[in-house]
C-alpha cells in the first residue's frame, strides 16, 4: 500500500529541512503512537475475553461449567463465526485503511481486538488463570526485548523477515492439516516454531515500522501508519502468547 511507503508523497524539502533532533521527536512520538494503540488492543482483547469467561461459566460444587451463553459461543456452531470474524475484519481493516479516516481505522481495530477476545476466551475454560499469567508475562518481556532490538539495530532485518514470513506459511499449513489429523505431538512442533516465526517476526516488523515514519507527514497519515503498526505487533505479540501458553499452560482439569 502505498500510504505505507515511507517516501510516499513527499512534499518537496519536507522532513530534509528539519534538524536531527526533530526529526527524532517526531519518530519518538510516531512510536509512542504504535505501542498505544497496541496496548490499547491487548486492554480491549483481555477485557473481552474475561467478560466472555464471566457469562459463559459458572462454577458448581467446585467445577466449572457452562452457562447457556458459554455453550453457544463454545459449543455451538456459533463459534466458527467468533473463530472466522476477526478474520474477516483484518483483511478488511489492512485493505481498506488507505480510504478510512483514521478516527474509523481505530474503531475498527477495537473491534477486531474485541472479537480477538471473544475467541481467546475459551483459553480460560482450558488453562488455570496461573498459567495463563505466567504465559502474558514471559510474552510480553519476551515481545518488548525484540521489539527494542528491532528498534535499535542497524542491521537490516528484511531478510530474517522474508525467511520468518515463508515459516508462517508453513505453520499455518501444518495448523489446517492437524484439524484433521488432531496430532498432539504435531501441534507442540507447531507452537514451538510459532514461538521461533513471531519472535523473529516482532523485530522485523518493529523495524519496518520504524522505517515507515517519514518527517513530513500529515497527521492523518501518520495515524493511520501508529494503527497499521500497532496491528502488524499485536498480531506478533498474540500469536507468541497463544503458542506459549500452547506449550506451557496448566489444563485445569489435570
Amino acid at each position: 500500500m502505498s500510504d505505507y511507503d515511507r517516501y510516499a508523497n513527499p512534499r518537496v524539502g519536507a522532513g530534509y529541512a528539519r534538524s536531527g533532533a526533530v526529526v527524532d521527536q517526531g519518530l519518538r512520538a510516531y512510536m509512542i503512537g504504535v505501542y498505544n494503540y497496541m496496548a490499547l488492543g491487548l486492554v480491549v482483547t483481555g477485557l473481552a475475553a474475561f467478560l466472555a469467561f464471566q457469562f459463559g461459566t459458572q462454577e458448581v460444587d467446585g467445577v466449572l461449567r457452562l452457562t447457556d451463553f458459554g455453550r453457544t459461543i463454545y459449543t455451538s456452531p456459533v463459534r466458527w463465526i467468533i473463530v472466522l470474524a476477526p478474520l474477516a475484519i483484518v483483511f478488511w481493516l489492512s485493505a481498506g485503511m488507505e480510504r478510512m479516516s483514521s478516527a474509523t481505522a481505530r474503531n475498527v481495530f477495537m473491534l477486531f481486538a474485541a472479537m480477538i477476545g471473544l475467541s481467546m476466551s475459551s483459553l480460560l475454560v482450558v488453562y488455570t488463570g496461573g498459567s495463563i499469567a505466567r504465559a502474558f508475562f514471559v510474552t510480553a518481556a519476551a515481545f518488548g526485548s525484540l521489539s527494542l532490538y528491532g528498534y535499535t539495530t542497524q542491521r537490516d532485518l528484511s531478510g530474517v523477515g522474508s525467511f520468518m514470513f515463508m515459516g508462517l506459511i508453513g505453520i499455518i499449513l501444518a495448523s489446517l492439516v492437524n484439524i484433521f489429523l488432531h496430532s498432539s505431538g504435531l501441534q507442540w512442533a507447531i507452537s514451538m516454531l510459532a514461538v521461533v516465526i513471531f519472535s523473529g517476526l516482532t523485530a522485523w516488523d518493529t523495524q519496518a515500522i520504524k522505517q515507515m515514519y517519514y518527517a513530513g507527514d500529515a497527521y492523518e497519515t501518520v495515524q493511520k501508519k501508529s494503527i497499521h503498526g500497532a496491528l502488524r505487533l499485536y498480531l506478533d505479540f498474540i500469536n507468541m502468547f497463544q503458542a506459549l501458553i500452547a506449550l506451557t499452560g496448566s489444563n485445569r482439569n489435570s
